[in-house]
């Protein structure tokens, strides 16, 4: 497991992350602290606007042998003055992508297993958390005229936000929330569990048909 610090870097100045709160500085800073399998590729991106007063955002890929099996996005929002839909001043959202074999897709249960696995990955570590909501879809592409070699591909999506439990600080563990969502895309990926609980039972998906193109 490697540690996440220096797979990704805060482009914000000095006095931009001195114009934010301390809670929010915090738990961005507290990134830097998840322990990651090596697989995983995480790194800062432009995080979206209007969506709360300060927001923080990562993209990870799940790479193995060059090649991306998984990847996704996590977005850390905050309002100090607290977030009736939320239930709290943090949010995080998350969306999540991996394409699979046709066969695996047209499991009717797909869906619901992909959200457990989201729900699960946060109780494994223990995170407690409120308000979670999301959607899982599967899309299917096929091909045809000059595409018609291509063989068709079906690709599951998670959309995903929740409330993370805030400690005495004010302060959620980012740090654990982070580890859990790339819980999810090594999942997602179908690769194996690894660590203590690589033997608890927890389901990867089958071999995907292939994956994405970097």
């Amino acid at each position: 497991m490697a540690a996440a610090q220096g797979q990704f870097s805060d482009h914000s100045d000095d006095a931009e992350r001195n114009a934010v709160p301390r809670a929010f500085r915090q738990a961005v800073d507290a990134f830097a602290a998840a322990r990651l399998r090596p697989e995983i590729e995480v790194e800062h991106t432009r995080p979206p606007q209007r969506l709360a007063p300060h927001a923080y955002a990562l993209e990870a890929a799940v790479v193995s042998d060059g090649e991306d099996l998984a990847d996704g996005r996590l977005v850390l929002l905050h309002d100090p003055s607290g977030h009736e839909a939320w239930k709290g001043t943090f949010r995080l959202v998350t969306l999540v992508r991996a394409e699979l074999e046709p066969e695996m897709a047209a499991d009717p249960l797909l869906p619901e297993v992909c959200w457990s696995w989201l729900t699960g990955a946060l109780e494994a570590r223990g995170l407690f958390h409120g308000e979670a909501g999301g959607t899982v879809t599967r899309a299917g592409s096929h091909y045809f005229g000059a595409l018609a070699e291509r063989r068709a591909a079906t690709q599951i999506e998670i959309r995903a936000s929740w409330t993370p439990l805030e400690g005495r600080d004010g302060v959620p563990d980012t740090a654990a929330h982070l580890a859990a969502w790339c819980d999810l895309l090594c999942q997602v990926a179908g690769l194996p569990p690894s660590g203590p609980d690589a033997s608890s039972g927890v389901v990867s998906l089958p071999q995907r048909r292939g994956p994405h193109a970097r």
